[in-house]
């Protein structure tokens, strides 16, 4: 195993449904079309497949997430061409949907904020933050209503919104 793991390090947010108008011009525009689908994979492992839409531009990844805490994950991601997102599409877990989202990247000082808006959800939205480490102070922003912080909780990962909504 490598001496220095890919670790992603985040905290979320589930947040009151945000002024898209303030989100086009606090990210100055860097808005994307995702969709991204699970893919059949081991226990303790989620791998998926998503396509990545902005400015007319479609990028493909295959994203593989190994938990190690529920802020911290070793995370591999690689670029794939289109015919090898086709082909991976064939692995799709059936017990899950593909999440469509609109995604806004945020910069507020160090930091950039993800906000992500689902079909689904015309009230509420997740809000992610990478930190360099679980101890690491962010001063979240204030353009944003946080109903509550759901890093912990596993009903709010994005797999699992694939299975089934939380009430």
């Amino acid at each position: 195993m490598p001496s220095k793991l890919p670790l992603e390090i985040e905290r979320k947010f589930l947040i009151a449904y945000p002024d898209t108008d303030l989100l086009d011009r606090l990210s100055g525009g860097n808005r994307s079309e995702i969709s991204q689908t699970y893919l059949a994979s081991e226990k303790g492992t989620s791998e998926r497949v998503r396509a990545r839409t902005k400015g007319g531009v479609t990028v493909y990844t295959h994203n593989t997430k190994i938990k190690l805490s529920s802020m911290k994950r070793i995370e591999m991601e690689d670029e794939v061409s289109e015919a090898e997102y086709k082909a991976l599409l064939q692995r799709a877990d059936p017990k899950c949907r593909t999440i469509e989202k609109v995604r806004y990247c945020v910069p507020v000082g160090e930091f950039v904020f993800e906000i992500d808006l689902f079909p689904f959800w015309k009230d509420k939205a997740f809000m992610e933050v990478e930190m360099p480490s679980e101890d690491t102070v962010v001063a979240l922003p204030d353009f944003v209503e946080i109903i509550r912080e759901v890093t912990d909780d596993d009903r709010y990962t994005n797999h699992a919104l694939a299975k089934k909504l939380p009430e």
